[in-house]
């Protein structure tokens, strides 16, 4: 029998917690399910990630909804992908936030990979008809910006390139706590088919100099007490370095695609295979591996047919 695609076969809901990471800061996740963050201003509400649905959206305003009335006016997208942005319309703010870069890559690349994450995660898209279109930013930024929630002060900035090329993480100063993204994953495998690997294990130390108390990462628990986040941290560049050097070994001695995913199985089957998502990731973080190791810096576009020709090449 063949083996499913992606997480087509997926069809599990998700048990959500919402934790306090902070003073009026929440982690929404969802047993490796895509997270959202929550901030609480003194007046307003700030959301970080949408969801990939206002279905999935309105889960998240339910659980807010739990602990504050005040409005919600601000979206934050740490980046462009669909599975976290195109809840966006169900929250009604008055502002939707992304890095320059990422509204470029929405231009570039956005219809082609919500088509693809839709065939990729068919869980993840139930009520999608709610969906009005791509989600476009109505305020972008290029290194960092703030905002201010009464008198709290939210940091949005880019660290370095990681997940994609357009990353941002969200700073609380008076609680130093990250809103981190796909740059960092708790006990979840890391997607890195639009990432770029030479830059990741940087950002990541980027990350770390904040010296944080709390974060939420962009999958999996949230992790409290700097211990803990140093841990996710290690985890997390372990995860991509050993990812990408098998691949690079292979690529060095003009190996083929199936060779490297042969190596990278060998490498972190034994210390990541029970991850999170782990094996929907695999075959998109060893091909976007492969082409980095041959000098393709951009990442390549996501295609539904691009996804089922990989797969067939990697299953044969």
């Amino acid at each position: 029998m063949a083996k499913a695609f992606a997480s087509q076969s997926d069809l599990t809901e998700k048990k959500i917690s919402f934790t306090e990471i902070g003073e009026g800061l929440y982690a929404f996740t969802a047993e490796g399910d895509p997270n959202s963050g929550v901030i609480i201003g003194d007046d307003a509400v700030m959301v970080v990630e949408a969801q990939a649905t206002p279905r999935l959206a309105n889960k998240v305003i339910d659980r807010i909804r739990s602990v504050t009335d005040k409005p919600i006016t601000h979206v934050v997208l740490t980046h462009y992908h669909a599975v976290r942005v195109l809840g966006a319309s169900a929250f009604n703010a008055q502002q939707v936030i992304m890095s320059q870069t990422a509204r470029n890559m929405v231009v570039e690349r956005g219809q082609e990979d919500w088509d693809s994450e839709f065939q990729r995660f068919p869980r993840l898209f139930e009520g999608h008809e709610s969906i009005p279109g791509l989600t476009w930013p109505t305020t972008t930024f290029n290194g960092k910006m703030s905002v201010w929630l009464g008198k709290r002060r939210v940091d949005i900035m880019q660290l370095g390139r990681a997940h994609t090329a357009g990353d941002a993480v969200i700073h609380v100063p008076d609680q130093n706590v990250m809103f981190t993204g796909d740059i960092v994953e708790a006990h979840s495998a890391c997607y890195c088919g639009d990432g770029h690997f030479g830059d990741w294990s940087g950002t990541i130390e980027a990350i770390r100099a904040f010296d944080l108390d709390a974060i939420a990462p962009g999958r999996g628990d949230a992790v409290v007490g700097r211990d803990a986040v140093n841990g996710a941290l290690d985890r997390t560049r372990d995860f991509v370095e050993s990812t990408y050097e098998p691949v690079a070994r292979i690529a060095a001695r003009g190996g083929s695609l199936k060779e490297a995913w042969d190596a990278v199985r060998a490498e972190c089957d034994p210390k990541f295979k029970d991850y999170a998502i782990y094996e929907h990731c695999l075959p998109f973080n060893v091909a976007r591996a492969y082409d980095e190791a041959l000098g393709i810096d951009t990442p390549r576009i996501w295609t539904a047919e691009r996804d089922r020709q990989m797969w067939a090449q990697l299953q044969g």
